[in-house]
């Protein structure tokens, strides 16, 4: 496949307007306007200069680009460069000045009926929580004065003002016309919100679901730095989807039944992995990664749909239910998913409830051969930053990696130096090759699978570790085998508790949402002292606050001292649904 496909520098028909002087480009959904990670760019400004580069056949350093503009990485809509550094000065003074006009169309939900036009004009602050706020005034008086003047008797609070035009509206829904005469840290985002209309997809200030975040740049009108004409630069790349947000909100399901609608929801997810996607050939061999979770259900705006990347080929996933019946609905998602330009496309049908078990090797459910495109080997290798791990794409629901641990993976190998660590629920051990390769002493891979565990050997061979008595392998209940390890007095530095959300053996049955208490007093029995425990749950009805709790319960019930209890970060590929906390919640326990 060719990766530089799927995820190209930027789009040639992107480029809105250039000249000379000035570049304008439509920045998609999606898309960071400055990078996150220095050392990992996959901003805006990164991707056109590598573009122009290429397009212009120069090196990338010696393309020149003035930022005076961003956009919050889910805005879409234009956004405007200089190529000269003799253009700044002209730009800066009229954005300085605000003679630069800047135009967003917005839906929301909540708008007036039948407002057709209004002011707001506000005081914006930085909240506690790093939310921007509305805060009040000083008195009757205080909208007069310059626009750049704080009037409350907040510190740092300054002066937002948009002018809206209803455009359009269906029920509870509007699509508004904003002008923004000043430049605001999410200025039309919480200024609607304080109005009683949340911009859709706004997590961050509660708007209602959509697709994504209905907030587009669509247009700016400047007078050009060099040639004094006046430049109106437009973007009506968002206009299918905001009216198509307008006639029916969020679709849900029903989104499977529209192709472009697919295509779209699809095309914001590959942006979203732009950085992962282009790994394989931008970043260095440490880095390296080829396996990462494309779409994630809700997270994504894709219900029901899961779609992990495993070198050149798709996984996908379908939680099967009522919704999966209407004709011709999975049939177009694997057509879609073919288009993207992978060798193949592997599926998966997995039952909605976690608790429902099935034969994983089912042909109906997991078909040995992809459903689109050519096979891939019976056993592919993809790396993880830099890390070896073997995977098999037809082998029943499992392909034996869980691609939502690569952080928690990465904190065992940074942590794991000279230590001891114990891997419960091991599976194939991708935890115990990871904590050998940061340099552990000694490994303890338990799970109650013989098969999973000689798949784990073989991976500690494929990653170039040795195997001997620092590294043991025991097929065996995680329960009975803390237990004994207990009896014998074992101590480790890290024990990793990773259970399924529900289990059954021939001794006992596990349930996470009411058994994970015990499960890490059990645990705790074994933990050093200043040990660790990292404790995660992928059960989608665990939130991390009931996980915090039966995990203070548990080291409580052990008698041991809590020292520290740290929410660890979640992969960003696995983003969770409207701000709910995503499917993996992970913690690491500190303990005296």
């Amino acid at each position: 496949m060719n990766r530089c496909r799927v995820w190209p520098d930027f789009r040639p028909e992107h480029v809105l307007y250039e000249d000379d002087d000035l570049l304008a480009v439509h920045k998609p959904a999606g898309v960071s306007s400055q990078a996150a990670v220095p050392d990992r760019p996959d901003d805006l400004v990164f991707r056109v200069r590598s573009f122009l580069a290429t397009r212009d056949g120069l090196d990338a350093a010696a393309v020149y680009l003035g930022v005076h503009q961003r956009l919050d990485r889910d805005t879409s809509g234009v956004v405007l460069f200089t190529k000269r550094p003799e253009s700044n000065a002209g730009l800066a003074e009229q954005l300085e000045k605000r003679r630069v006009t800047k135009r967003y169309v917005a839906g929301v939900v909540g708008w007036p009926r039948g407002k057709r036009d209004a002011t707001l004009d506000d005081d914006l602050a930085k909240g506690e929580d790093g939310r921007m706020v509305v805060v009040p005034r000083r008195g009757r008086d205080a909208r007069r004065g310059s626009p750049n003047a704080a009037h409350s008797h907040v510190r740092g609070a300054q002066r937002a003002l948009t002018q809206v035009a209803l455009r359009s509206q269906r029920g509870d829904r509007a699509l508004l016309d904003l002008v923004l005469e000043t430049g605001r840290t999410h200025q039309a985002r919480v200024q609607l919100a304080n109005a009683g209309a949340a911009i859709a997809g706004d997590v961050l200030y509660r708007g209602s679901a959509a697709p994504r975040l209905m907030l587009h740049a669509a247009g700016i009108e400047l007078e050009h730095p060099r040639t004094k004409a006046r430049l109106n630069i437009r973007d009506d790349r968002a206009r299918d989807e905001m009216e198509a947000w307008l006639e029916r909100g969020d679709p849900g399901y029903a989104l499977y039944d529209d192709r472009r609608a697919l295509e779209r929801a699809l095309r914001l997810a590959v942006e979203r992995r732009w950085a992962l996607g282009r790994s394989a050939d931008r970043d260095r061999p440490e880095q390296r990664t080829t396996a990462f979770r494309l779409v994630n259900e809700e997270g994504d705006a894709m219900p029901g749909l899961a779609v992990d990347v495993y070198g050149d080929h798709l996984v996908a996933q379908i939680y099967v239910a009522e919704e999966w019946e209407s004709p011709g609905r999975r049939e177009r998602v694997l057509d879609v998913l073919d288009g993207l330009g992978f060798d193949g496309v592997y599926l998966k049908l997995r039952p909605k409830q976690a608790n429902v078990l099935v034969d994983t090797r089912r042909d109906d459910l997991a078909p040995k051969l992809p459903v689109r495109g050519k096979p891939a080997a019976d056993e592919i290798v993809v790396y993880e930053e830099g890390v070896p791990f073997g995977a098999r794409l037809g082998d029943g629901l499992s392909t034996g990696i869980f691609l939502d641990q690569r952080l928690n993976r990465r904190v065992v190998r940074e942590t794991a130096r000279g230590g001891s660590v114990a891997n419960l629920f091991s599976y194939t051990c991708a935890f115990s090759i990871a904590a050998a390769l940061g340099g552990a002493k000694r490994t303890v891979s338990v799970d109650a699978s013989l098969a999973a565990l000689e798949r784990g050997r073989a991976g500690f061979r494929l990653a170039g570790v040795e195997l001997g008595r620092d590294h043991t392998f025991v097929a065996e209940d995680a329960f009975s085998w803390l237990a004994k390890a207990a009896k014998k007095n074992e101590r480790f530095n890290l024990v990793i508790v990773d259970p399924p959300s529900y289990s059954s053996t021939k001794k006992r049955r596990f349930v996470a949402e009411s058994d994970y208490d015990e499960l890490v007093a059990l645990a705790a029995a074994v933990v050093a002292p200043g040990g660790r425990i990292l404790a995660c749950c992928n059960h989608r009805g665990m939130v991390r606050q009931k996980l915090r709790r039966l995990v203070h319960e548990g080291a409580r019930a052990a008698g041991r001292e809590v020292v520290q209890l740290k929410d660890l970060p979640d992969a960003p590929d696995f983003p969770g649904a409207g701000g709910r906390d995503p499917h993996m919640k992970s913690m690491l326990l500190t303990l005296r």
